[in-house]
């Protein structure tokens, strides 16, 4: 089947609705290459440590691959995992840094957030105060979790891009593809959220169907789980095991595509890159 990739025919930056069609397309049309690599990262992540930085590099892998595409240099997995694996160390270091630059950024917003939680319950006098002041000061906390939330949200998106440097540029460490997704994603937030929501609600259905499969196994084996059967409990974790990590399979190479079409479009944006998708039979 042939399959037109063609988006635009200039160097104009993409709109929103362009960049979820294009990775839609990409994801689409290289579904079985993508969920294998999928596959093989998520079965990676058993192994401690090394395969948690193999699983990395092959999620970054499939951005990577998508990438070639858009700027009509296609690489074949092979090519690239043999990129990727160079820099394996370097995605650790990018995955500890990561966490620790999480973990430090949502301890500041816990800390920040509870001191100004406590600072408005002295002021309403919640303790021994009546139940007006009770239920002001509990709206109150809901609107400040969900600012927080959002905010929170809004910061990490600064790293959404961290993983596609290390793939696809030169000369990339785990400090400077940090620092270059933060360049990249500079006042773009906002749209990069957005396009993130409707991808999200694309995969929902899918979520939802093997949420709902999830279920139905879980009452079929809850009675044999109940007896104690050894042989059931077997089964029913490696059939929830396999229903998880092939669901992510599905789903983790769209979200990388759109992460590839994102990351050329910020560059098209700041850089000047034209997009210029090829024709290729599928």
């Amino acid at each position: 089947m042939s399959d037109n990739f063609s988006v635009t025919s200039n160097a104009e930056p993409l709109s929103m609705g362009n960049v979820v069609s294009a990775g839609v397309r990409l994801y689409r049309s290289h579904l079985k290459e993508y969920f294998l690599l999928a596959l093989k990262a998520y079965l990676w992540v058993l192994v401690p440590v090394y395969g948690w930085a193999k699983c990395y590099a092959l999620s970054a892998l499939i951005s990577r691959l998508a990438f070639g595409d858009l700027v009509n240099q296609p690489e074949s997995i092979r090519d690239g995992e043999r990129v990727v694996n160079s820099r394996l160390w370097q995605f650790l270091g990018t995955m500890l840094l990561m966490s620790l630059i999480g973990g430090g950024i949502g301890l500041g917003f816990m800390i920040v957030f509870g001191i100004l939680l406590a600072i408005i319950g002295a002021v309403l006098g919640v303790q021994g105060g009546g139940f007006g002041n009770i239920a002001i000061f509990s709206l109150i906390a809901i609107l400040v979790t969900l600012v927080g939330f959002v905010i929170f949200a809004w910061v990490l998106t600064r790293f959404y891009l961290v993983d596609l440097p290390l793939a696809i540029e030169e000369n990339c460490d785990a400090t400077q593809t940090i620092k270059r997704s933060i360049d990249l994603t500079k006042g773009y937030v906002g749209r990069i959220f957005l396009i993130s929501f409707v991808a999200i609600l694309i995969t929902l259905p899918l979520q939802i169907l093997l949420q709902i499969l999830t279920s139905v196994i879980q009452l079929v084996f809850t009675p044999l789980l109940a007896d104690g059967n050894a042989f059931a409990s077997l089964i029913f974790f490696v059939l929830v095991i396999g229903i998880v990590i092939g669901s992510n399979a599905v789903i983790l190479p769209f979200f990388q595509t759109l992460k590839a079409v994102i990351y050329y479009d910020l560059r098209s944006r700041r850089e000047g890159l034209g997009l210029q998708l090829r024709d290729r039979e599928v």
